[in-house]
């Protein structure tokens, strides 16, 4: 039943197929193409041809292969970026939303804090402080990142406890641990597992973003935001350089995109 309500999602149907092409490319490509730190003094600038099939950066290096493999280096940094807010955020949602009280009021003042900057403004301000590179961003999206997921589960978590179903666990002197994990988490982690999804586009564009403004990932690593940024000069030129990364960066996104929208549509037909 599960499998027929996801085949019978075009949108899941649709994400699943564009991100797992794009993983699988992420993966295996690497092993068969040149390595994207290798430079030809040849090909300098060369178009695209039957060595190199989307030409070569003003270093020689194959454009393909650097693509590539930024392919894969961006959605690494995303996905590990991803599991300490993702958790923090979970635990700290139900915290706030099962007990409430003072609980609950500091982590929503903590919460109003935080958002009251902007997203990116805030990252790239914590960058700097903690210094460039993936530390940096590791650090930087565990700041910020956990508040949507923390406001999204204290939201639903707030409604399920008030169901009788909790009131009657909690007053049959079932275990509070046992009452969050068995009756309130099963019922708030779908929404949370819908905002994962769609959450990678934003990391995505913060880590391609950071790469531009040469605070991500550290040279001579490819990454989609600095391939777009040291290529930006060809723009008119040979467009390829930099658009092809941002041309990656906004299927990424689509992908993405349909697949959270797809997880939305199972599990909305499922409750």
């Amino acid at each position: 039943m599960r499998i027929e309500r996801m085949t019978s999602s075009p949108s899941f149907v649709a994400g699943s197929i564009v991100v797992t092409v794009i993983v699988l490319i992420a993966v295996l490509g690497p092993i068969w193409l040149p390595d994207p730190t290798a430079q030809d003094p040849n090909a300098l600038l060369a178009g695209p041809s039957g060595t190199h099939w989307l030409g070569a950066d003003q270093l020689g290096r194959d454009t393909l292969s650097r693509l590539v493999s930024a392919a894969g280096t961006d959605l690494r940094i995303a996905i590990l970026a991803l599991i300490t807010p993702f958790l923090v955020g979970v635990v700290l949602g139900t915290v706030a939303g099962f007990f409430g009280g003072w609980t609950d009021t500091v982590v929503m003042r903590v919460i109003d804090v935080l958002i009251a900057f902007p997203f990116y403004v805030l990252v790239i301000t914590l960058v700097f402080v903690v210094g460039a590179g993936e530390r940096g961003v590791y650090v930087a999206l565990a700041v910020v990142g956990w508040v949507t997921y923390a406001r999204v589960i204290r939201a639903t978590t707030r409604v399920i406890s008030g169901q009788d179903w909790v009131t009657a666990a909690r007053q049959g002197g079932v275990p509070t641990w046992r009452v969050i994990t068995r009756h309130v988490l099963p019922h708030t982690l779908t929404q949370a597992v819908v905002l994962l999804a769609s959450d990678v586009i934003v990391v995505i564009v913060a880590v391609v973003t950071l790469g531009y403004l040469g605070l991500g990932v550290r040279p001579p690593t490819p990454d989609w935001g600095s391939m777009i940024s040291d290529n930006r000069a060809f723009i008119t030129t040979l467009w390829w350089l930099p658009a092809m990364p941002g041309f990656a960066v906004v299927l990424t996104g689509i992908g993405f995109a349909l697949l959270a929208d797809g997880i939305a549509d199972v599990w909305r037909v499922r409750r």
